[in-house]
């Protein structure tokens, strides 16, 4: 068969990320609960392995794994009920503290400015009056969206149960794609992806549970109140890279404002934060996840920012194993390693066409020497 021509070939890749991202847009409500079952059912395979070692039918085992995934999820939600049962039980002293707060800040801001605490707070009202004539548009728009959770969240165990029953089926029905020569490849891309995945994820469940021990403790050392509550509520939002570090931050500041009076424990859980998340980023997490995930940051956060646009928290969470994921069958591709290069983070030291403008310099150089050449025979002409 006579191969395709380099600008047809390149022509029909563009062609089918641009059907694929328009599939994934217009599908997104079917497209994500199976994304994220499949990563979920590959983080319990090695439990679902370890029972059927023991001889558990697959259905009872495949069961057990969804039940236990569910139990420690029920778990979390009820340690946070109750961490903010608490903080809200504080009520009284609650509004005590936003009343100081406001009132520093307001006092501030007239003498910064020209703006009286009788205009601000006419200036607030106003705006109050303006929100609250779409409160009706907001309301629908929350109950869509908690529609969405629950049908999502519905789909999801269906779909996990589902996919571990059918895995040898959806395995058999990835290998028919290609000739028996290149098995060999595709059995090693499959297994490098379980691989990738189980380790970004097992590596995001390590890092929620020593975020949460590390900058808890921290901030009781310094008698920070509700400390273990922002120390959970900021691991679970670091699940969302880069942008959930800058919402953990604010709504820590926020938590430890409505708690205390003094401006120093503000400064204080800022500082701690900051601390942990060096040790994270630069110590902590390279060592659990490792060289895995190998996308840059570039990459990343484009990722980040597409999936956030086309699934919201989920796509968020998710679009870096895709990411991953992608890059592996790019890599293992023959004629896609071009976009496997572009999602890597490896860097060449030298540019590739180097040699070329080394040529170019060189040759610019010669020009430049025989005109010198030629004006220096000349001007011999001349005086002879």
């Amino acid at each position: 068969m006579k191969e395709l021509p380099l600008t047809v070939r390149r022509s029909i890749e563009l062609l089918g990320l641009c059907a694929l991202g328009v599939l994934i847009v217009t599908g997104q409500g079917v497209i994500m609960p199976i994304v994220m079952a499949f990563f979920i059912s590959l983080l319990l395979l090695p439990l679902l392995r370890l029972l059927q070692r023991y001889k558990v039918p697959e259905v009872l085992a495949i069961v057990i794994c969804i039940a236990t995934l569910f139990l420690i999820i029920a778990g979390i939600i009820t340690f946070l009920s109750f961490q903010i049962g608490g903080f809200l039980s504080d009520f009284e002293a609650i509004e005590k503290n936003l009343t100081l707060h406001w009132n520093n800040l307001s006092e501030w801001i007239s003498a910064k400015t020209h703006f009286t605490m009788r205009q601000q707070l006419a200036m607030i009202r106003k705006q109050g009056a303006s929100l609250g004539e779409n409160v009706s548009g907001y309301f629908q728009g929350a109950i869509g969206s908690l529609s969405n959770i629950f049908v999502f969240l519905g789909l999801l165990p269906i779909y996990i149960f589902l996919i571990l029953f059918y895995r040898n089926l959806l395995l058999r029905f990835v290998y028919m794609w290609f000739e028996e020569a290149e098995h060999p490849k595709v059995e090693e891309a499959v297994r490098e992806t379980e691989v990738i995945v189980k380790y970004y994820l097992f590596g995001l469940m390590i890092q929620i549970a020593y975020l949460s021990v590390l900058l808890g403790g921290i901030l009781l050392l310094f008698g920070i109140k509700h400390a273990i509550l922002i120390g959970v509520t900021f691991a679970i939002l670091n699940l969302i890279p880069y942008l959930g570090a800058l919402v953990g931050n604010l709504i820590g500041v926020l938590l430890t404002l409505t708690t205390s009076q003094e401006m120093w424990q503000v400064w204080a859980v800022l500082g701690t934060i900051a601390f942990v998340q060096f040790l994270d980023n630069n110590i902590l997490m390279p060592r659990i996840v490792g060289s895995k995930v190998k996308v840059n940051a570039l990459v990343s956060i484009l990722s980040i920012v597409i999936g956030s646009a086309v699934a919201g928290v989920s796509g968020m969470i998710l679009s870096i194993p895709v990411m991953a994921v992608l890059k592996l069958v790019f890599d293992k591709s023959t004629h896609l390693r071009q976009w496997g290069v572009l999602l890597g983070d490896h860097r060449p030291e030298n540019s590739p066409n180097g040699s070329r403008m080394e040529r170019i310099r060189t040759a610019l150089e010669e020009i430049h020497d025989d005109k010198v050449d030629e004006k220096a025979e000349a001007a011999k002409g001349g005086k002879n």
